[in-house]
C-alpha cells in the first residue's frame, strides 16, 4: 500500500489549512454517521473552509479531480442526506467555521447570515435586534443555516410564519464548478427572470452549497397564550384549529397533535419531573400557541371562549393554559422530546407524511386500521404540525416482540403508510427529505414527468454529479428524451 500523500487532500489543505483537513477515523467520526445511525460512512476527507472563496475553490478542486463533495451542516438530518457512503470516495465539505452574522436589518425585517451559523444564533442575532426569527425546530442548538435551507425545514412554527422557503429572501451559492451565484437580495419583489434560489432550498445540496441566506424577520410576540388541550379525537382536533383561526385568525403560531402512545413515552424516558398536564388519560390532545405582537391586545379571552365553545359541543374534554412562561416551556418540552423518547423505548419504524389538513382524521384511522391488521399489537406514536397536514406517523413494536422480527416487518409498514398517503394525494415526506433513505418510495410515486424535470435540472446545473451523488435521485437516470 502506498504511502504518498493523497494529493487531493494536499491540495486541500494548502487552500484551508492542514489543521482544517481532517481524514483519521477519530477527527472524522462525528462528521461521517447520522444521527440515526442508519447510515454509517467513510469519507476520503472532511475539509472546513473558513469563506465562501474558499468554498469556490475547494468545489473547483475536488470537481477538476473527479471526487463527489458531500455538503454538510449540523449534520442533524434524518434521511441519510449529509453524510459520506462507505467507499472513501467522497470529500464531506462541512460549513461549520462559517458563523458569521453578516448584516441584521431591523428596518427591512431582514437578516443575512453564513451557512454555518446555527438556528438558535439566527434566533439571538434577530432578538438583539428586536425582532423575530421564527424557524425553530427541536435540534435548533446544532441545525445550521445551510442544513435548513437545504432541507427547506419547517418545524412549529410553519402555521403562521410558512416554512424555510417561505423565509428565504436571497441565497449565496457555490455551483459545481466553484463559481458563486450571489443572489443575498434582501427584497420582497423581484421580477427579474427565474428565481434560482428556490432550487437550492430543498435541493439537499444537490445542486450547490449554500454558503450564506437572507431570511425575512418578524416583530417580536409580546404575549403568547400557550395551552395543552385534552380533544375528543382527531376530528376533534381539526375542528378546534378551524374555530381557533375564525376567532384570532393568524394569532395561532402553532399547533400540535399528540397520541397517547407519544406522550406515554415521554413520561416514561423523559427528564424527572415531567408530567401528563391532565387527568384521565386521554387518548389525544392538542398543543397550541397563540401570540399577539402588540402589548395592548390580549389574546387570552377569545382562545378561552373558544375552548369553552368546543367543551359545549363535545370536542374538547379538558384544557389547561399555562399561566407563565415557565409553565409554557414545560408544555413544550413534553412536544419536543417524543423523538428522543421514542429512540430510547427502542427500534421505531418512521413517516414524515403530509396530507390535507382536512384528511388527517381519515388517514390516521385508515392508516391504524390496516396497520393494526398487519403488526397486530403494534403501537402507533403519532404527533405533529396539523396546522400544516404534517405527521411524524411512527410505529414502535408490540410488547414481548423481538427487535429483529419487528425490523423485518419495516418495509411492509413503509409500503402501507405511503400507499395511504399516495391514495390521498399526500407527500410522503413532509419535512425530512428525500436523502438516501427514502428514495425507492420516491422513485415509486413521484410522477414520471416531475422525476424527468428533475434529471434534467440535476444535468445542466451539476453535469459531472459532483454534489450529493445518489441522494434523492440516483446516481444515474435514464437519460432524459432530446426534448419535452
Amino acid at each position: 500500500m502506498s504511502n504518498l500523500p493523497d494529493p487531493l487532500v494536499v491540495e486541500l489543505s494548502s487552500i484551508v489549512g492542514a489543521a482544517y483537513v481532517l481524514t483519521d477515523d477519530a477527527s472524522t467520526a462525528r462528521y461521517v454517521g447520522d444521527w440515526r445511525r442508519n447510515f454509517p460512512g467513510a469519507a476520503r476527507a472532511v475539509v472546513r473552509p473558513a469563506s465562501t472563496a474558499e468554498v469556490s475553490r475547494v468545489v473547483a478542486t475536488c470537481a477538476a479531480q473527479g471526487a463527489p463533495v458531500v455538503p454538510q451542516g449540523g449534520n442533524t438530518g434524518l434521511v441519510g442526506g449529509s453524510t459520506p457512503d462507505a467507499s472513501r470516495r467522497e470529500v464531506v465539505l462541512s460549513l461549520d467555521r462559517m458563523t458569521t452574522v453578516r448584516r441584521v436589518d431591523p428596518l427591512n425585517n431582514s437578516m443575512t447570515l453564513e451557512a454555518g451559523c446555527t438556528v438558535l444564533a439566527a434566533q439571538d442575532a434577530a432578538a438583539a435586534a428586536g425582532r423575530l426569527f421564527p424557524l425553530s425546530l427541536a435540534s435548533e442548538g446544532s441545525a445550521t443555516i445551510g442544513g435548513v435551507v437545504s432541507t427547506n425545514a419547517g418545524g412549529e412554527q410553519v402555521l403562521r410564519y410558512g416554512n424555510t422557503r417561505d423565509l428565504t429572501l436571497g441565497l449565496e451559492v457555490v455551483l459545481a464548478d466553484g463559481r458563486i451565484l450571489d443572489s443575498l437580495s434582501a427584497l420582497r419583489k423581484d421580477n427579474t427572470g427565474y428565481d434560482l434560489k428556490q432550487l437550492f432550498i430543498g435541493g439537499e445540496g444537490t445542486l450547490g452549497v449554500v454558503t450564506a441566506a437572507t431570511f425575512k424577520l418578524h416583530a417580536q410576540p409580546q404575549q403568547v397564550v400557550t395551552a395543552w388541550v385534552a380533544v375528543r379525537d382527531p376530528q376533534a382536533a381539526v375542528e378546534l384549529l378551524a374555530q381557533l383561526g375564525a376567532a384570532v385568525g393568524e394569532r395561532v403560531t402553532a399547533f400540535e397533535l399528540i397520541g397517547r402512545e407519544a406522550l406515554a413515552q415521554v413520561l416514561a424516558h423523559g427528564t424527572p419531573g415531567m408530567r401528563d398536564p391532565l387527568t384521565g388519560n386521554p387518548a389525544w390532545a392538542v398543543l397550541f400557541d397563540v401570540s399577539e405582537t402588540s402589548p395592548r391586545m390580549d389574546p387570552t379571552p377569545a382562545v378561552e371562549e373558544v375552548l369553552a365553545s368546543a367543551m359545549e359541543q363535545g370536542l374538547v374534554l379538558d384544557a389547561v393554559l399555562a399561566r407563565s412562561g415557565q409553565q409554557s416551556h414545560d408544555l413544550w418540552a413534553l412536544r419536543e422530546h417524543v423523538p428522543e423518547a421514542q429512540r430510547l423505548d427502542g427500534p421505531s419504524i418512521k413517516h414524515d407524511i403530509s396530507v390535507a389538513v382536512s384528511r388527517i382524521p381519515e388517514f390516521i384511522a385508515e392508516a391504524g386500521v390496516a396497520l393494526e391488521s398487519l403488526l397486530p399489537g403494534v403501537r402507533v406514536v403519532c404527533f405533529g404540525h396539523v396546522g400544516d397536514g404534517n405527521l411524524h406517523y411512527n410505529q414502535s413494536k408490540p410488547a414481548g416482540m423481538p427487535d429483529d422480527e419487528f425490523r423485518g416487518h419495516e418495509e411492509a409498514v413503509h409500503d402501507t403508510v405511503h400507499e395511504i398517503t399516495a391514495r390521498m394525494q399526500g407527500s410522503i415526506s413532509a419535512e425530512h427529505g428525500i436523502g438516501r433513505l427514502k428514495q425507492a418510495a420516491f422513485l415509486h410515486y413521484k410522477q414520471p414527468v416531475a422525476l424527468e424535470l428533475m434529471a434534467r435540472i440535476k444535468q445542466a446545473i451539476d453535469p459531472a454529479n459532483t454534489f450529493n451523488p445518489g441522494r434523492v435521485l440516483p446516481r444515474t437516470m435514464p437519460t432524459p428524451k432530446p426534448s419535452l
